[in-house]
């Protein structure tokens, strides 16, 4: 039977707040009448993680939260008062560290690695640089520029032979080692002799190396390479002249100054499984599916079964032990096909209470074949919250918005071109992945012969921008009436935007409608399926880049509207409206979860109180923010034709300040420290005068001293 959690509470937990932390309050939770714990990811993850969600081993408990007699303890006390754990578990990614030891098998032993399908990698790349080879854009600078400087090192150690980029380090492929040791090989038979027997051992090993059993038995493999890294580790800690000698080549294919020195190192890279690069490189090209435009986070192929066995294999069994009641599913819509993860999900679990983190419309439904409870609760936020924003002050509130700023902004316009940007700046590189592959797989449509790759990627761009929802879920089975409404509303839009590409749309259109000809044979509907599948994993990620991360940070006519999942050019809602929404829910989803702020939200339930009263009080507030900005005027610092702040950050910031405005003299400090930082962030997500990958000092400079002396004067 189906727990089902009356009220939940979530623990973040991390290194400074561990499982004994936990079990310290939960009396004080039980108390209060919390039914359910409600835990971040507590599996491994990347060293230094305060989140959880960079994982790098499923199948293990994060060492930093305690042992697991203290998660043993937790949750036993946890079932002792009757209560239930709800789990928030990561299936779309895995990080790229060297602690990931899925990841660095693939890199050690290629196709040879049993784990070589588990990530969403192409590894047939059209690009020769990347063909074969996972593409790591981690350096700061150009490849060369780090190769001369010294920076990209080889050490080796315990666990073998490593490509060194500061806190970067990646495993080279077993192969490599015989590179590296048959270097100079003849000065230790002249140190060792011939015949000494660690000589004729590490020659041996150098033989192994090149003729690793390749065949089907991928265990023997591994067993193989495990002996011979440890007798190589012996021969390298017990007998002093093979340590110096390894040393010795090490130093040398680091090198010792630019130019030639460095060629064996760079020889060395190029046989590698991976390739370096600037970690610009990814926003134009890449052969890996990223969370989001994150290049440290790595997509997983969960619809393939070997890997959902092998990634839910602990967490699976926990709630087979009782000591997990519930799943919460990070990112759904990340996932290749969400309805067929869910469904193998609740085949293994069918007593777990299942929610997912799904973003829907305010007038969108999640699909209603998924075997689950519900959502994490978005779309009941935005409902609630929107009730109290009064409707009837929409147009004096939209035109004191506009005269304050000094321009009309027009937030549909604003939605579709802050999308194309994020597309240009962080996902040229997964939009041309999709066009090559549309292209391929349309080669022998005679209706697609003279459309050009640009002409498809073009189209394509298009599409994506005027994207209404998050995303679809077309899979094998026919597309459901929603799926179909939201797609032609989407190539309705694109066409309107760009008539001279009406037959790349066209052409694109028949593909995510699944529009098959009489004469499409099997293999090619199966094409055009896996291609459609792949165009939504990518409209998920731009909406949250593009609006979330933006526009919500740019349109500031009132923002405890803009929130996840809500709509800030939807000013408010009735009570009626309110009414209808839980009805249905009610009906559909009675169990779901019903939240009023989350960890992912922008504001806190009393912020967003605060100013939703502004919307009753539209002329009083079109006189304060007048009076305020003469009063504050002097304060702004000329910039170029701009005094910064802008007008629309100053506005922005006068609503954040009366959100959040302490009750308490005493608590001032510490206030001002917050709201710089939030100031930071909000000017750099809306990348209008600063961005996090381009800071503009002199801009976020005027804006932080702006803003403290406002507060100083308020003190």
């Amino acid at each position: 039977m189906i727990r089902i959690p009356c009220s939940t509470y979530r623990l973040q937990f991390h290194s400074g707040f561990t499982f004994k932390d936990a079990l310290k309050i939960l009396n004080y939770l039980n108390g209060l009448g919390l039914s359910d714990i409600y835990a971040s990811p507590i599996f491994k993850a990347q060293e230094g993680s305060t989140h959880g969600y960079d994982v790098v081993d499923p199948n293990e408990l994060s060492p930093t939260l305690g042992e697991y007699s203290d998660f043993e303890r937790l949750t036993g006390e946890v079932q002792d008062r009757k209560m239930g754990w709800l789990q928030d578990i990561v299936p779309n990614h895995m990080a790229i560290s060297y602690e990931n030891e899925i990841l660095a098998d693939i890199l050690e032993n290629g196709p040879h690695s049993k784990f070589y399908e588990f990530f969403d990698i192409e590894w047939h790349h059209p690009y020769e640089s990347i063909k074969g080879r996972l593409l790591a854009p981690f350096l700061g600078r150009f490849y060369n520029e780090c190769l001369d400087s010294g920076e990209i090192q080889i050490k080796y150690d315990a666990n073998g032979f490593t490509v060194n980029y500061y806190d970067l380090r990646l495993p080279l492929k077993i192969e490599s080692y015989a590179t590296i040791l048959k270097y100079r090989l003849s000065s230790l038979k002249k140190r060792l002799g011939a015949q000494h027997p660690d000589y004729i051992k590490l020659v041996g090993l150098m033989y192994v190396f090149r003729t690793l059993d390749s065949g089907d038995e991928l265990g023997e493999r591994l067993d193989q390479v495990r002996f011979i890294k440890r007798i190589l580790w012996e021969l390298y800690s017990t007998n002093l002249d093979i340590r110096q000698f390894v040393e010795e080549n090490v130093r040398i294919f680091n090198g010792a100054g630019p130019g030639a020195s460095y060629n064996l190192l760079d020889s060395l890279l190029s046989e590698q499984l991976f390739r370096l690069a600037f970690w610009k490189v990814s926003t134009e090209e890449t052969n890996y599916r990223r969370f989001f435009n994150i290049n440290g986070l790595i997509s997983l192929r969960v619809e393939r079964d070997e890997v959902f066995r092998y990634t839910h294999n602990l967490i699976l069994r926990l709630v087979d032990e009782g000591k997990i009641t519930g799943l919460r599913i990070d990112h759904i819509d990340g996932l290749y096909d969400p309805e067929a993860y869910l469904e193998k999900l609740r085949n293994r679990a069918k007593n777990a209470y299942i929610v997912v983190e799904k973003i829907v419309d305010l007038d969108e439904d999640p699909p209603s074949t998924w075997p689950i409870q519900g959502t994490t609760g978005y779309e009941f936020i935005n409902y609630v919250n929107s009730v109290y924003c009064d409707r009837r002050h929409e147009k004096q509130f939209t035109r004191l918005y506009n005269s304050f700023i000094q321009h009309k902004l027009s937030y549909v316009d604003l939605v579709y071109d802050k999308k194309k940007l994020i597309i240009d700046k962080d996902m040229s590189g997964d939009v041309d992945n999709l066009a090559m592959l549309l292209k391929r797989f349309s080669a022998n449509d005679r209706y697609g012969n003279d459309i050009t790759l640009n002409g498809l990627r073009r189209a394509i761009v298009e599409v994506l921008a005027c994207f209404p929802v998050y995303r679809t879920y077309i899979s094998q089975d026919s597309p459901r009436n929603a799926e179909l409404r939201y797609i032609e509303e989407a190539m309705a839009k694109a066409k309107e935007k760009r008539p001279d590409l009406i037959y790349e749309l066209n052409f694109v259109q028949k593909f995510l409608l699944l529009q098959f000809d009489k004469n499409t044979s099997e293999e090619e509907e199966k094409n055009w399926i896996a291609w459609t599948m792949r165009f939504q994993q990518m409209t998920g990620p731009l909406m949250a880049k593009g609006f979330e991360d933006t526009t919500l940070y740019i349109y500031t006519r009132l923002i405890s509207l803009n929130e996840v999942g809500g709509n800030p050019s939807r000013f408010g809602i009735s009570v009626d409206d309110l009414h209808r929404f839980s009805s249905k829910r009610s009906a559909q989803w009675p169990h779901a979860l019903s939240e009023g702020s989350t960890h992912d939200t922008k504001r806190g339930e009393d912020v967003r109180a605060r100013i939703n009263v502004l919307s009753e009080i539209p002329a009083e507030w079109e006189t304060r923010i007048k009076i305020w900005n003469k009063l504050n005027h002097a304060k702004k610092t000329p910039l170029g034709k701009i005094n910064a702040p802008d007008r629309n950050d100053e506005y922005f910031l006068y609503q954040a300040l009366l959100g959040t405005f302490p009750f308490e003299e005493g608590e001032l400090t510490d206030y001002v420290s917050r709201v710089r930082n939030f100031i930071i962030k909000a000017i750099r997500e809306a990348k209008q005068h600063t961005e996090w990958l381009k800071p503009d000092s002199a801009y976020e400079e005027a804006f932080i001293t702006f803003t403290e002396q406002l507060l100083e004067t308020s003190g």
